[in-house]
């Protein structure tokens, strides 16, 4: 099982190095949330979400982030939810490159 190098918390979201001296996968922060596999947030039967896009802030972020066993981690968020189990798997999936700063246009 592929296990998590580091995991960093930001505004924006997390991100997540899965291999030492590689670059980091940002995962948004409001993505993140909005997939949240919790039985509050998507039907424990069927996958399909409960949680209203609209019922998430904008500017949502995690406020800590805990190792749930060597599977996964949980994430409390600033809109106070914290029962959603992310497994390393399922981070594995949606993970995409950390944009550096040319290709967002900070620089």
């Amino acid at each position: 099982m592929l296990m998590p190098h580091a995991i960093r918390r930001q505004d924006d979201g997390l991100v997540i190095v899965w291999h030492e001296g590689t670059e980091g996968s940002l995962l948004e922060a409001r993505a993140l949330r909005l997939s949240c596999p919790c039985a509050g947030c998507h039907d424990e039967m069927t996958g399909v979400p409960l949680l209203e896009p609209s019922q998430v802030p904008d500017d949502i972020h995690p406020v800590s982030v805990e190792l749930v066993g060597t599977y996964g981690i949980r994430v409390t968020w600033s809109d106070g939810h914290d029962t959603g189990i992310y497994t390393f798997e399922a981070l594995q999936r949606v993970s995409q490159p950390k944009a550096t700063t040319e290709e967002r246009g900070d620089g």
